[in-house]
């Protein structure tokens, strides 16, 4: 979500067994968050990004992982300098396509899945013109640990770090820039999968390092809720994605 001090991030999903032997998986959400100015620690301060979201998932083995998806977002743009108003334009649009490959190494307690994803982005003014940044490839390397904390696993913990490279086609000048590191995601959260609710709730916290020689740091607070199977294949048996985003 850019400069701050603080966010907040909530997120609404549905997860849906595509089959049922559970090796295709759909996963759509819708995602709002909001942050503080870069003088105060107030999360809720203004609005900060919508997020429109589809991803499938394939498990073509017991211990690899794909996805693809398509994504929407809508992201406001502020002045870096006080009053933080609007920027003109007031906000900028995003059309990502990316895919994942995971490798996922389980046993009773613990699951530990290391992930790359790589990204296209296209980003677009308010009125579908070119941006400054046309279009940007980004990498992403995250490591993430799970903890089953009772034999059901309806109560989990769950660890993860994540790092993003990118390299961007620039419009004005025209000239693209180097592949290079931009920043890093520190994530822990709780899971809690009620046996008697189709649900899974996710809380968490996130601490985003952004740049390289003075980087600044945002403390996100997030909340994930997944509808769990609605157009049935249902199972007492909890599998996990991963958190939204």
């Amino acid at each position: 979500m850019g400069q701050a001090h603080t966010a907040e991030w909530l997120a609404v999903g549905i997860r849906q067994d595509l089959n049922s032997l559970k090796k295709w998986q759909s996963m759509s959400y819708v995602g709002l968050g909001r942050k503080s100015n870069p003088t105060d620690y107030n999360p809720l301060d203004k609005s900060s990004i919508l997020v429109l979201n589809q991803e499938f998932y394939y498990r073509f083995h017991k211990h690899w992982q794909s996805s693809f998806a398509l994504s929407y977002r809508r992201q406001d743009a502020y002045a870096e300098r006080y009053p933080y108003d609007h920027e003109d334009p007031p906000f900028e649009q995003e059309f990502r396509a990316y895919s994942r490959f995971s490798y996922v190494l389980e046993n009773a307690r613990l699951k530990f899945v290391p992930t790359f994803r790589q990204e296209f982005r296209k980003f677009y003014t308010p009125t579908f013109t070119k941006e400054a940044e046309s279009f940007q490839f980004r990498s992403r390397v995250r490591l993430q640990l799970t903890l089953n904390l009772d034999a059901a696993k309806v109560h989990r913990l769950i660890v993860s770090s994540e790092q993003l490279f990118s390299a961007s086609k620039l419009s004005a000048p025209n000239r693209w820039t180097g592949l290079a590191y931009q920043e890093s995601r520190f994530v822990g959260y709780y899971s809690l999968a009620p046996t008697s609710l189709p649900f899974i709730f996710d809380i968490g916290y996130m601490a985003n390092r952004l740049g390289t020689t003075s980087p600044n740091y945002v403390h996100y607070l997030a909340l994930d809720v997944i509808w769990k199977n609605p157009f049935g294949h249902r199972s007492r048996q909890r599998t996990h994605v991963g958190n939204l985003e």
